[in-house]
C-alpha cells in the first residue's frame, strides 16, 4: 500500500523496527520527507536521537540515555511528523553483573546476579529488586551465581559456574547446597513434574529428579560461555549455548533426551523465555543486530526489542518483561503474556 499523501508537507512515518528498544538500541524509521526542507532530527519522547544513517526516507536512531517515552517525532526544518509509538525500556538497577535471566517471583520482586570473572568473591552475589523498585543486597556468601529459577514453593535455586553447585535460596536469603558436581553449571529451569535441569556448559545437560537423584538428560557441543535452559509449552527443553561460530541456533530436547535444532541463525543466543502462544524470544544477534530475537513456533525470527549487551529477560506480572544486560535490569511494559509452568 502506498504511503499517504500529506499536503503541507511535513515528515511522514511510514514504519519504526523494532518496536521496543533500551538506550543504545536502534530504530529503523521508514517513510518519506525527512529531509526536505532540511537534514530530519529525531527525537524520542522530547529527548534528541543521534542519526547513524539519514536519507529522505530511510533513518536509523539510536535510542538516547534519558528517554522513557516512547513518542518518537521527525523534524526536517520547522515541520514535524506525526507521533510514532514506540517502547522503551527503562533502567531500574545498574552496577550488577548478569550472565543469564533473571528471575521474577509470584508477586513481582525481580533477582539478578553480580556473578563476576571466574573465581572471583564479591560482597553481593544475588540482589533482591522490589516493586518499587528498590535494590537490596539478598545472597552475599557464594561464588559466582550464574543461572536462577524458582520452583512452586517460592524457593530460589542459583547454579554456580565455579564450584558446580546448585543453592537453594529460602525467602528471607539463606541459603543451603541443593545439588553438587554439576559441572560449570550455568543454566537452570524446572519442567511442570517439578523436575530441575542444569546445564554444565562443557556439554552435559543434567536432569534432578525430586528426590535429588542426577541423571544426564542430554549431551551438547560446549559453550564458550553458558547454558541457558527454557521449557517450551509442549514440555520440550530450549537450550541456548554461544560457541565460536557465528551461526549459532537454539536446540530443542524433548522429554526423551533426544536433542533436535529448533532454529540455526543466532549470534551469541543467550536468555530466553516463552509467552503463552508458544513464540520464543532470545536475546541475541539476528543479521548482526543485537537484542531480543522473536522466533515463532513455526521458526520466523525477527527482532522485537533493540539493545546492546542484552543477555536476558523474563516475563513479569501485568505483561511486562524484565531485561538484563551485562551490567543492569531494564523495564519495559511490553503487551506480551509471559508463559509460566508453575501454579498460579
Amino acid at each position: 500500500m502506498g504511503l499517504r499523501k500529506d499536503s503541507n508537507g511535513r515528515p511522514e512515518i511510514a514504519q519504526v523496527s523494532p518496536a521496543a528498544a533500551i538506550a543504545g538500541g536502534e530504530f529503523q524509521i521508514r517513510g518519506k520527507g525527512f529531509t526536505k526542507p532540511g537534514w530530519p532530527r529525531v527525537t524520542i519522547g522530547e529527548v534528541s536521537a543521534p542519526l547513524t544513517v539519514g536519507s529522505d526516507s530511510f533513518v536509523i536512531a539510536k535510542v538516547p540515555e534519558g528517554a522513557a517515552s516512547g513518542e518518537l517525532v521527525i523534524t526536517s526544518g520547522d515541520r514535524s511528523s506525526q507521533t510514532w509509538a514506540c517502547d522503551i525500556g527503562i533502567p531500574i538497577a545498574d552496577s550488577l553483573h548478569p550472565v543469564a535471566d533473571p528471575a521474577v517471583d509470584s508477586i513481582g520482586n525481580i533477582y539478578s546476579t553480580f556473578s563476576g570473572s571466574r573465581g572471583q568473591k564479591v560482597p553481593v552475589a544475588v540482589y533482591k529488586i522490589d516493586l518499587n523498585y528498590a535494590v537490596k543486597p539478598f545472597i552475599n556468601d557464594m561464588m559466582n551465581a550464574s543461572g536462577l529459577a524458582f520452583d512452586w514453593d517460592g524457593m530460589l535455586y542459583i547454579t554456580s559456574r565455579f564450584d558446580g553447585v546448585v543453592y537453594q535460596a529460602t525467602p528471607n536469603g539463606n541459603i543451603s547446597v541443593y545439588v553438587e558436581g554439576m559441572g560449570v553449571a550455568t543454566g537452570i529451569a524446572f519442567d511442570d513434574e517439578r523436575n530441575m535441569y542444569v546445564g554444565d556448559r562443557s556439554g552435559t545437560i543434567f536432569k534432578i529428579g525430586r528426590d535429588q537423584q542426577v541423571f544426564v538428560f542430554a549431551t551438547l557441543e560446549p559453550s564458550v560461555s553458558a547454558y541457558h535452559l527454557a521449557f517450551g509449552p509442549q514440555g520440550d527443553l530450549f537450550v541456548t549455548g554461544p560457541t565460536t561460530s557465528s551461526f549459532d541456533g537454539v536446540h530443542r530436547i524433548d522429554p526423551q533426551g533426544t536433542v533436535h535444532t529448533f532454529f540455526r541463525g543466532l549470534g551469541r543466543p543467550q536468555g530466553l523465555a516463552f509467552d503463552v502462544t508458544g513464540n520464543l524470544y532470545v536475546a541475541a544477534s539476528l543479521s548482526g543486530k543485537r537484542g531480543i530475537v522473536k522466533i515463532s513456533p513455526e521458526g520466523n525470527a525477527a527482532l522485537e526489542v533493540a539493545g546492546h549487551g542484552l543477555v536476558g529477560l523474563a516475563f513479569a506480572p501485568g505483561r511486562n518483561v524484565i531485561l538484563a544486560t551485562t551490567d543492569a535490569v531494564h523495564h519495559l511494559s511490553w503487551n506480551i503474556q509471559g508463559l509460566s509452568l508453575l501454579p498460579e
